[in-house]
């Protein structure tokens, strides 16, 4: 697909909801809702062969009743109806379509044929269609989602997703608005990517001046070769980070299953994303806590760390987690770093980096020693980066944790990365503190460090740039 249609697919000035519903709870109402709880501000046509009026728009009986000029079709009608949807389509002069529909070849042999009509019918007229099998797209610069689910208003952020599965653009983002402080510029889920791929996508998404890094979860490349050609190209400007499904024979037959992919020979492309820059990753949760770092924090511009923790055992653990599964290192500060760390420590403790902290906070307080170690690390010109585990409960006293937003601001190339130990409620409270603050935070001791491993990984793409 050309940029220029891409880019009409992910600004369209008006779209038409084939298999729209006024029934509250189904999906072609929804996909409409959607449309306006983002303030999408091109014009909205559902198609329903009873008419009327739905959510008060206008309704036209059949994909020919439809106005000149409209730009998208999102089709909620069942599989069997979407390939000659897809020529009423074209007839219409509709030349991009989202197909929300499962039942292809994901599923049995019946599905296989149908996608295969549905692939001549895409062929023949030239429409471009993401999916099937798809939950839809989100374009948040455009106030546009083809998502069914129920989503509301999405928040506006640098990452951008590419997903082949069709439920990221639902539950999964579902679960990002609501348990987390970052927003996104587009997010795609391919579905069986009949016709648009990943390779189309991350060709659009690399010269996006809304997006600012890239998630990816495939299960397969369609076109391997194209695919590594653009990611050699984006990741010297941008981070790329996978996870890639369908790893182990298992793993590849569920992938069949899932949404009909082949998996590649895994060792052959571990190889070659790594050759074109790309981060692969282990685990489905790192695609949203590496964005979340990645949409607050700069890229680190080194693997040397700086650890500021409140117990000797989380240094000894961590130690032996970045020696083991990572490449970062703990920085060796300078002498004038040292001494500062001496000098708000008690004498009978030779404090260095990583940083127990605690015998410092027992005689000054718990705020002063956070906030002193910090700030020393910070301004250590060994140090590439920051991760501290925070104390917090009521009986400790209130640590106002203003000081680490002001860091943020005094140190603006330096990532911060905050984890905690103490009372949940309190924990939970310096996140809805800190995030939207700019701060990211994560739950377990270990995530900080395989987060900012990940994003070490992609300065090495970007050095090369």
């Amino acid at each position: 697909m050309s940029k220029s249609k891409l880019a009409s697919f992910f600004a369209p000035r008006s779209v038409a909801v084939v298999g729209a519903s006024a029934t509250p709870g189904k999906p072609g109402r929804t996909v409409i809702e959607n449309l306006v709880a983002n303030g999408f501000k091109g014009k909205i046509h559902p198609v329903n062969p009873r008419g009327g009026e739905i959510c008060g728009f206008a309704v036209s009986e059949t994909i020919s009743d439809l106005p000149k000029g409209v730009d998208m079709g999102i089709v909620m009608l069942p599989a069997a109806q979407t390939p000659q949807a897809i020529a009423d389509c074209a007839e219409r002069g509709i030349q991009s379509v989202v197909l929300a529909a499962g039942g292809f070849a994901e599923v049995d042999h019946a599905g296989e044929d149908l996608q295969a009509e549905l692939k001549e019918v895409i062929e023949r007229t030239g429409v471009r269609v993401l999916g099937p099998n798809t939950a839809g797209h989100i374009s948040t610069p455009a106030n546009f989602t083809s998502s069914f689910f129920p989503l509301g208003d999405i928040p506006k952020g640098p990452i951008s997703y590419i997903a082949q599965t069709g439920n990221f653009t639902g539950a999964m983002m579902r679960s990002i608005m609501s348990g987390e402080h970052y927003g996104v510029a587009r997010c795609i889920g391919l579905g069986n990517a009949v016709d648009i791929d990943e390779a189309d996508i991350l060709e659009f998404l690399a010269d996006d001046p809304e997006t600012g890094a890239i998630f990816v979860y495939l299960e397969s490349l369609r076109r391997p070769q194209e695919f590594l050609k653009i990611a050699r190209k984006v990741t010297k400007k941008k981070p790329v980070v996978m996870l890639k499904g369908g790893a182990t024979e298992d793993g590849a037959k569920a992938a069949m299953s899932h949404t009909a992919s082949l998996g590649s020979d895994d060792n052959i492309l571990d190889g070659a994303l790594k050759q074109a820059g790309v981060v692969r990753i282990d685990e489905f949760t790192h695609l949203f806590t590496a964005a979340k770092a990645a949409a607050m924090m700069p890229v680190p511009a080194g693997n040397r760390v700086g650890f500021v923790s409140p117990s000797g055992a989380f240094i000894v653990h961590i130690l032996d987690i970045c020696k083991q599964r990572t490449g970062l290192e703990f920085a060796k500060v300078t002498s004038k770093t040292q001494k500062r760390l001496g000098e708000i420590s008690p004498p009978f403790i030779n404090i260095t980096n990583p940083v127990d902290v605690f015998p410092s906070a027992t005689v000054n307080g718990m705020e002063f020693a956070w906030r002193e170690a910090m700030t020393a690390l910070l301004k250590d010109p060994n140090v590439d980066s920051i991760v501290t585990i925070l104390i917090l409960a009521d009986e400790l006293g209130e640590m106002k944790l203003d000081f680490i937003v002001d860091q943020k601001k005094r140190f603006p190339d330096k990532p911060i990365y905050v984890s905690f130990s103490g009372d949940e409620n309190s924990n939970a409270a310096a996140k809805a503190f800190l995030e939207p603050k700019g701060v990211p935070t994560f739950p377990r001791i270990e995530d900080p460090f395989k987060v900012l491993d990940i994003m070490t990984q992609c300065r090495k793409g970007l050095a090369k740039g």
